[in-house]
């Protein structure tokens, strides 16, 4: 345990003091779930490069890998080069395809692990006026690097497509297209306009439900090509009526960082299964609760994750695409990374309010690995600003 004095919402400091954390299983075999569990993985910047932080992304790669690794060994699947990797976000196509290389050389290197790569559409000039089929030459492009590196596709969202489409047909004109073409079963990424709003109105509609129609459309004529969807809405009714209404085959991958655990257990009509930004932040916990799920202990799975809930939507809370900072700032408070900077100068992205109760959060959700560590951390963080 460890006493910290932490600025509160009142402008005044209070002492807190932390509890137990979760146990780290010790290396070995990984643990088994029945559900599919896929971390968004982080990235790790290099503190040393001299270069122009708010313009130009180094990454440090060997870090980065080694947090890929730690999340298999805990049993969950790696969703490489995704938001929260900061793709589109501060991460351009090229470092996106470096990082998609080294991981998949990790991954290959191990054996028997999950992993599947994000493919959009991002290296089109956000300023020039694109078509569909500049659309679709650019999902082509991507998808044809990542397949030839052998990965699967988690196929993103487009920015370029939200603008350019003028109807919902336009949307299953590029899916089908793109969609006949894969190697392999492809996870579709349904993010909503919280996360970025240049996917306002995605899939033609700006009714999430109208919208819903239009894909399940396009899901449908391509079941054979789709492994699953990932919806980020952050509405558990949303996703709870579009899973009621998939293909056989098709699976839903929450992507509710509000409500994923009760999605996960699911109810008597069915089940989602993850793939989560949070889990980056919440890995041991994760880890642990799907392993009680497995083991049909429901009441436990429960109690592991439900105190996680409070932690994730403080990370994800309005502005919800800033939530990559409390995944970084709660990664070095775990000793994952020598330091808090993040491509773009991201660091800078929330308050020291919402860190300070970031902190005490994941404290409650006991995924501080080492309580002493992680509050001499924020102590240094702190002291930078003046505050300690």
């Amino acid at each position: 345990m460890a006493t910290i004095k932490l600025p509160t919402a009142n402008r005044s400091f209070a002492p807190y003091t932390t509890g137990e954390p979760i146990v780290l299983p010790k290396k070995g075999a990984a643990p088994t779930f029945n559900r599919i569990a896929y971390a968004a993985a982080h990235v790790v910047a290099d503190p040393l490069a001299d270069n122009d932080p708010w313009l130009d992304a180094s990454v440090d790669w060997d870090k980065t890998i080694a947090f890929r690794e730690y999340l298999w060994d805990l049993g969950l699947g790696v969703a490489e080069a995704m938001d929260t990797a900061q793709r589109g976000m501060g991460l351009d196509w090229n470092g996106a395809k470096e990082l998609i290389r080294r991981a998949l050389e990790a991954a290959k290197a191990r054996g028997n692990v999950k992993i599947a790569c994000g493919a959009g559409t991002e290296h089109l000039d956000a300023n020039a006026k694109v078509s569909l089929d500049d659309i679709i030459r650019a999902y082509e492009t991507q998808i044809e690097t990542i397949e030839g590196m052998g990965g699967q596709i988690i196929l993103m969202a487009s920015r370029a497509l939200a603008r350019a489409a003028q109807r919902p047909d336009d949307y299953a004109k590029v899916y089908d297209r793109i969609l006949s073409q894969v190697k392999q079963p492809v996870i579709i990424h349904w993010l909503g306009e919280m996360f970025d709003p240049a996917l306002a109105g995605y899939w033609g509609n700006a009714d999430h439900m109208a919208a819903m129609d239009t894909c399940l459309g396009i899901l449908k004529a391509n079941a054979k090509s789709i492994d699953g969807i990932k919806i980020s809405l952050l509405s558990k009714e949303k996703e709870i009526s579009m899973r009621r209404r998939l293909p056989n085959g098709i699976r839903m991958y929450t992507g509710d960082d509000f409500n994923y655990a009760e999605l996960i257990a699911g109810d008597e009509e069915g089940y989602s299964d993850a793939l989560l930004g949070i889990f980056d932040s919440i890995a041991p916990a994760a880890s642990a609760g799907l392993a009680k799920l497995a083991a049909g202990d429901l009441q436990g799975f429960h109690g592991i994750m439900e105190p996680t809930v409070p932690l994730s939507r403080h990370i994800f809370k309005a502005p919800t695409r800033f939530y990559k900072t409390g995944v970084v700032f709660l990664a070095y408070l775990n000793g994952l990374q020598d330091h808090f900077l993040m491509i773009g100068g991201q660091e800078s992205a929330r308050s020291l309010v919402h860190l300070a109760e970031l902190f005490r959060l994941a404290d409650k959700a006991r995924v501080l690995h080492d309580p002493e560590m992680a509050a001499a951390r924020m102590t240094k963080l702190l002291s930078v600003h003046g505050l300690a």
